[in-house]
């Protein structure tokens, strides 16, 4: 395959998962800034949705003061936000333009029709009416684009290299999410909270899992209350979890090996190696030497990945 058809393929997944997951944190922060609670903890928990995308220096320089509306509407209809719901759409529908040829007309269309449709909601108001109901509409589209996918195109490098760029992004995005989250409530981590904390905790923790479509699972997992450490134990190390960094690497390896060229053995080294590492790791050890270490060196590992699949794949010799 070309280099520059698997790179457009890799990107449009890419910004398609990552709209989505903009979406989903944007969507749990809004709920969770309705219930009871202090103006200062409100603007803790708009500050961290900032953090797990790197971009308070960008907002700041923007809007100054972190206000929910104005950070809703940096991440979402913001087009000089490259990480916006609004510029990851437009750059998948890009992407899939320039690689049209590779992709089945159902997959191309549910790609143009969502950028179509976005405008249209944007420019209607219906993002301002209900929050809500558009971040779901994005969730939805992302299903859809992913179904169309694994439902009508043949299983080919093509195919691959769309589960690389989703896998990748997706492990990306929970390791942030888990640190992001983890690190707010650092001094109560163990779960020893006091019994007026307690419903607050409960809703902290039922928000992250919420965010990655993991509330009701953990429930049939675990059966019990909801504590930190099973909820690291459930995003980190559980293979069956779909957006687990566990279940995330194993499908980028998997497609790693299929489309391996001569050049890519130690990026399937390294992919490799950190599977292995969640394959076995024990989240009570995890823990013991900090969460937040073992995150910070998942997302370094994780770059470094993306920026090996670059090398191996993605960039045309002599550019």
């Amino acid at each position: 395959m070309l280099s520059r058809t698997a790179d457009h393929l890799f990107w449009m997944s890419r910004y398609t998962e990552r709209a989505e997951n903009t979406a989903r944190m944007l969507n749990v922060s809004y709920e969770t800034s309705l219930l009871p609670q202090s103006a200062d903890v409100v603007e803790e928990g708009w500050e961290g949705l900032l953090s797990i995308s790197e971009l308070i220096p960008a907002y700041t320089a923007k809007y100054g003061k972190v206000m929910p509306q104005n950070v809703l509407k940096f991440m979402v209809r913001d087009g000089d936000n490259p990480s916006s719901i609004l510029s990851c759409l437009r750059a998948a529908r890009e992407n899939a333009r320039a690689v049209r040829g590779a992709l089945t007309t159902e997959v191309w269309e549910t790609q143009n029709q969502t950028w179509l449709e976005l405008n249209r909601l944007l420019e209607g108001g219906a993002f301002e009416r209900e929050p809500g109901q558009f971040f779901e509409w994005v969730k939805y589209r992302s299903h859809l684009s992913r179904g169309v996918t694994l439902g009508t195109m043949l299983q080919d490098e093509a195919f691959n290299f769309l589960r690389l760029g989703t896998f990748l992004e997706r492990a990306d995005n929970t390791a942030r999410l888990l640190d992001v989250k983890f690190h707010a409530v650092e001094n109560d981590f163990f779960g020893r909270a006091s019994e007026r904390n307690q419903e607050a905790d409960f809703y902290h923790w039922s928000a992250i899992l919420r965010s990655v479509s993991a509330f009701e699972v953990y429930r049939k997992v675990y059966r019990d209350v909801i504590t930190p450490g099973r909820v690291a134990d459930l995003l980190v190390l559980r293979r069956d979890m779909p957006r687990s960094l566990h279940a995330c690497m194993r499908e980028v390896v998997d497609n790693l090996s299929v489309v391996a060229n001569q050049q890519s053995a130690e990026t399937q080294r390294r992919a490799g190696r950190l599977l292995a590492d969640l394959q076995y790791g024990r989240i009570d050890e995890i823990l013991s030497t900090g969460l937040h270490a073992f995150l910070t060196q998942f997302l370094d590992r994780v770059n470094d990945l993306g920026g090996g699949i670059s090398r191996d794949f993605l960039v045309a010799a002599g550019d």
